[in-house]
């Protein structure tokens, strides 16, 4: 393959740990062999969406605020109006990821919100492919997809604890899994 499949990771992080999860899957998708990633805030790119016009997949993370997404991540959404009204992200793959202090915390309105602004916006919206972790007498903390999502990756982060130690090991292993997962999409996807 001569061209390199590039993904970009658009993401808010209030507090660090919606940060960790992103760097996570970054790493993921960054390490699928002919995948070029990038890691943009979503300050960033809000001022300056060309960043993003040769990305041949995005994948949005933003922590979960009030059941939904954060207002500086929903100011990137409809700074994107433009770019729908052309449809200029049309046939991208994208995805999604959402970390909050609750185990619930209404992450799969976020992811719901995620999916949906990626289809309107003509996008080709990948899930996670793991099956519910710690859902038996079996299962723990330590498994990954501990959360049980499949529209996107969701973390959760206690809010006494810093990033340096939330989200736990087994949310960002699910993170990186799911760059990974996205990162090969969009290869097929290019053939």
């Amino acid at each position: 393959m001569t061209n390199v499949i590039k993904v970009a990771v658009v993401y808010h992080s209030g507090y660090g740990h919606t940060q960790v999860q992103a760097e996570a899957v970054h790493a993921g998708a960054q390490a699928v062999d002919g995948v070029e990633a990038a890691l943009y805030p979503v300050d960033e790119v809000t001022e300056n969406l060309e960043k993003l016009a040769d990305a041949d997949a995005i994948i949005f993370g933003t922590p979960t605020y009030m059941g939904t997404v954060s207002a500086p991540f929903k100011t990137f959404m409809d700074a994107t109006s433009g770019i729908w009204m052309e449809q200029g992200w049309k046939d991208k793959i994208a995805g999604g990821f959402t970390n909050s202090s609750s185990q619930s915390g209404d992450k799969l309105s976020t992811l719901q919100t995620l999916s949906l602004f990626g289809g309107q916006h003509g996008m080709i919206w990948v899930g996670l492919d793991l099956p519910p972790g710690n859902n038996s007498s079996v299962g723990s903390d330590d498994n990954l997809n501990r959360m049980g999502a499949s529209l996107g990756a969701m973390a959760q982060s206690l809010a006494d604890l810093g990033s340096d130690v939330q989200p736990p090991q087994s949310d960002r292993d699910t993170a990186a899994h799911y760059g990974t997962r996205i990162a090969k999409a969009a290869l097929r996807w290019a053939e």
